[in-house]
């Protein structure tokens, strides 16, 4: 059974590669996970992967198996949670149980790790799919939104202009 560790510098190629075949492109598109519809461009860089890794209030979880990298999700500290992104798993292997296993590895890291009680994440309001997913591991719509960032291309260029994210949350304890 493959396990996780903490990626390094030396993992943010193979990152890239992950996560833009998840969201963005022709590879997306086989599993159910992408933004195609939504957002072209890039979903994320290297240097922002790079500052990601080097962040002490940080860490990107890497999921391998038989020396492949097959899935990864991001936790960041925040004062009174723990912030969950980039949840990404190969599009060929999406729905056979590894996004369930990426949220479990990140709620550990924060409620065992970190101490916090609760979790949160952003999901584009526009994905009701998703959001559902999320919400039967556990989390709540708080019925918060937040903008989307127009304007910032290292995020992905909109192909609408009425995006937002949804704020999430689960309690850990």
């Amino acid at each position: 059974m493959p396990d996780w560790r903490s990626a390094t510098a030396d993992d943010i190629p193979a990152l890239f590669a992950l996560i833009t075949s998840a969201y963005r492109g022709e590879s997306s598109k086989a599993g159910w996970t992408n933004e195609e519809a939504l957002l072209g461009g890039q979903r994320t860089d290297p240097a922002m992967l790079g500052e990601m890794i080097d962040d002490p209030e940080q860490d990107v979880l890497v999921f391998e198996d038989a020396g492949q990298m097959i899935a990864c999700v991001a936790v960041e500290r925040r004062p009174d949670y723990g912030y969950v992104g980039m949840v990404t798993v190969r599009p060929d292997i999406q729905g056979g149980g590894w996004g369930a296993r990426l949220l479990d590895s990140a709620e550990a890291v924060i409620w065992e790790d970190w101490s916090l009680s609760r979790a949160r994440m952003t999901v584009i309001e526009q994905r009701p799919e998703l959001i559902a997913w999320y919400v039967r591991k556990g989390y709540a719509n708080t019925g918060e939104t937040a903008p989307f960032p127009y304007g910032d291309e290292r995020f992905g260029k909109p192909k609408r202009d009425d995006l937002r994210f949804v704020i999430l949350e689960k309690q850990l304890a």
